[in-house]
């Protein structure tokens, strides 16, 4: 994954997102969580790869992402998702944030391994 994938990322998560029926709110907050988790992933994780599945339960669409990278994994999951908490230079916010953007949250990740995010919302609409 590099810089020019992460413009990538938003554009195809984007289309997910209107292929799904979200407003545009809901396509930004989507967008949002999906440019934050692939940057953790190109930063942290030294690279990865994101799959994009729109949903469809009865009355209600959705979208997943899951986020892949084989990078060092979290050893700290709790303090990973705790704000202002970086390993980096950036602001703590990412994981956190990508979370309270999203109706489900999973995060897969042992130390030597890599990690694995697989974050879902839905369309109530």
């Amino acid at each position: 994954m590099s810089e020019q994938d992460l413009l990538t990322v938003r554009h195809a998560v984007r289309s997910a997102t209107v292929a799904a029926g979200f407003a545009l709110v809901d396509q930004t907050r989507i967008v949002t969580a999906a440019s934050e988790l692939a940057r953790n992933a190109y930063v942290h994780g030294g690279g990865g790869s994101l799959t994009i599945e729109v949903l469809g339960h009865g009355a209600r669409g959705g979208v997943r992402l899951t986020v892949r990278d084989d990078g060092p994994g979290i050893p700290d999951l709790d303090k990973a998702l705790t704000d202002g908490w970086t390993t980096g230079t950036g602001l703590g916010h990412g994981l956190g944030g990508a979370r309270r953007l999203m109706h489900e949250f999973d995060v897969d990740t042992a130390v030597g391994e890599g990690t694995t995010v697989t974050a879902v919302r839905w369309n109530n609409r």
